[in-house]
């Protein structure tokens, strides 16, 4: 559909098309701001709230409930982390044999795949859990990382929250993939931030927080040692970047501190997620830091920790942004700037629209 639209001669980035740079990536992001004026008939409605109880026997994350497997899961009260019964990767594998033509490569990957349950009750999330049961998920991650670490290239840990975001089970948890080669993702991140370290003597996302705490046009939430922003190059709507004012490398590497400061600012960033349309908010998230194995022995201090959110929601609860089309087959494409998207998810109350609810229905 073709619309004629009158843009002023002088460039404006609320009004014109332009491309951002992602460092991280190596790649362009297409911003078209003025696509915000079209008329928009999709669904625009909150979503209803799915009930879900606290426990269910059938429920193969819970408590004492048995998994594909045939284990039973302990009668845990706090995190639980056991292997994928499902691993995409296993620690024992026959290598390929050598290509019959350098258009058919295949290559070695080893790893393990495990699952980390984040609370024994299946009608919570992290926005809702406490500061103190989130540390608990938090020493788990590091965990988690510096013992796989030790045996593998680089440990993922991700977590993958809601059914649009192909989580079929809503009981909270995550997942950790340790592999013995460094994925395509983290490649892009550790070549382009040793590049830019080389090329300026500096890491690249010290650098950025330092940009973003003078320019503070980007900050959603910020305490004594993080910052969330939804960083200048971003992709989806409201993607964020967690970041440590100081120069970490790996999660095993934060002080009990920043531990501790991680937990708050995490709570109050989901909060403003699910603030933004009153939802469950979905996403994918995940922490990527300096990677491990034989690098360990390797000067990795161009790397910095870092946690990125990538959230689907665009419009409301019920309308996501889809990567098709143009994405997939040319560039990926957003019309919010980074800039908009903040101000929207920074105006939003620090109190979870749930516990808002309660309380004002036990003052009723």
């Amino acid at each position: 559909m073709q619309a004629t639209t009158e843009m002023s001669s002088q460039f404006d980035p609320t009004e014109h098309p332009h491309a951002r740079y992602n460092p991280l990536k190596g790649e362009w992001v297409l911003v078209s701001p003025h696509r915000l004026k079209r008329p928009w008939k999709g669904q625009v409605e909150k979503a209803q709230e799915e009930t879900i109880p606290p426990r269910d026997p059938k429920n193969p994350l819970c408590p004492g409930s048995v998994r594909a497997s045939g284990e039973v899961n302990p009668e845990y009260t706090s995190t639980f982390v056991f292997r994928n019964d499902f691993s995409a990767l296993l620690p024992e594998a026959p290598p390929p044999a050598e290509p019959e033509h350098p258009l058919l490569r295949m290559a070695e990957a080893k790893g393990t795949c495990r699952v980390i349950c984040f609370h024994p009750r299946s009608d919570i999330t992290l926005p809702l859990m406490t500061p103190e049961e989130i540390r608990k998920v938090v020493d788990e991650w590091a965990n988690q990382i510096a013992e796989l670490g030790k045996t593998y290239e680089w440990v993922q840990v991700f977590e993958n929250k809601g059914n649009v975001m192909g989580c079929s089970n809503p009981h909270p948890h995550c997942q950790v993939w340790a592999s013995s080669f460094m994925p395509t993702e983290p490649y892009k991140s550790d070549a382009n931030q040793k590049l830019y370290y080389q090329q300026h003597g500096r890491p690249m996302l010290l650098d950025y927080v330092k940009l973003e705490l003078e320019k503070k046009e980007r900050i959603v939430v910020e305490n004594a040692h993080w910052l969330a922003v939804v960083p200048f190059w971003a992709t989806w709507p409201f993607e964020t970047l967690l970041l440590p004012k100081r120069h970490v490398l790996r999660l095993p590497d934060l002080t009990d501190e920043e531990r501790n400061s991680l937990c708050g600012i995490m709570k109050e960033l989901l909060i403003k997620y699910d603030n933004l349309f009153q939802c469950s908010f979905p996403y994918s998230m995940g922490w990527h830091g300096a990677p491990t194995g034989t690098k360990y022995s390797v000067d990795c201090s161009y790397w910095q920790l870092h946690a990125l959110y990538y959230p689907p929601l665009v419009r409301s609860a019920t309308v996501k942004k889809f990567m098709v089309g143009y994405e997939m087959l040319a560039q990926v494409q957003r019309d919010l700037t980074a800039e908009q998207a903040t101000a929207k998810l920074r105006a939003l109350p620090d109190v979870h629209y749930k516990v808002k609810a309660q309380a004002e229905e036990s003052s009723n």
